[in-house]
């Protein structure tokens, strides 16, 4: 496990608000499942309202092209280039968020395994010991299958989008965005 902590967090709230809340994510957030989950179902704001969310920019790109402001071009393609760039960036810091969970219970659950081979023989300690083991094996199974569910979430989120944008294609100076793109069409 790396020595620093990644700040991780800030745009968590991915319902339209004016202030976003900070959350630092660190081991104990990692530790804790239910917080950690509750910090998985806000950053999922933006999947599960997708086709609100898409309605709503195309509605205000439409709005911006009558009225005359803003960039030239296809008002929808624009609203889906905003959705787009507001998916990947989301996916990114959830894949963080998640990747560094893994990381800080695994590394916990080799420090119980490595305790329990140098334990002594008191049966006690033994069972207390097995006992901790038990639960981080427990949340680490919980923690690795959110990966599960990154995965099942970002193939709903495509198949929205691609309903609504359906010659949108990430230009291909964004690589990032192209990555994301083929990952998501790949359905990894």
């Amino acid at each position: 496990m790396s020595s620093k902590t990644p700040l991780l967090g800030g745009l968590a709230i991915q319902a339209p608000v004016l202030t976003p809340k900070m959350v630092h994510v660190s081991p104990t957030t990692c530790h804790d499942l239910s917080l950690f989950k509750d910090l998985m179902r806000e950053y999922r704001k933006l999947d599960d309202s997708i086709t609100m969310r898409l309605n709503r920019s195309t509605a205000q790109f439409r709005d911006r092209d009558r009225l005359g402001v803003g960039s030239k071009g296809n008002f929808e393609d624009q609203a889906c280039a905003q959705i787009w760039r507001e998916l990947v960036a989301n996916w990114l810091r959830r894949t963080e968020i998640v990747g560094y969970c893994v990381e800080v219970v695994d590394h916990s659950m080799e420090e119980k395994r490595r305790l329990l081979e140098h334990q002594d023989e008191n049966p006690a300690t033994l069972r207390r010991t097995q006992g901790a083991l038990f639960a981080e094996e427990v949340k680490r199974n919980q923690v690795h299958n959110e990966l599960s569910v990154e995965k099942i979430v970002r193939r709903r989120s495509l198949d929205a989008f691609r309903s609504r944008c359906k010659y949108f294609e990430p230009p291909p100076s964004d690589t990032e965005a192209r990555q994301w793109w083929e990952v998501a069409q790949a359905g990894r």
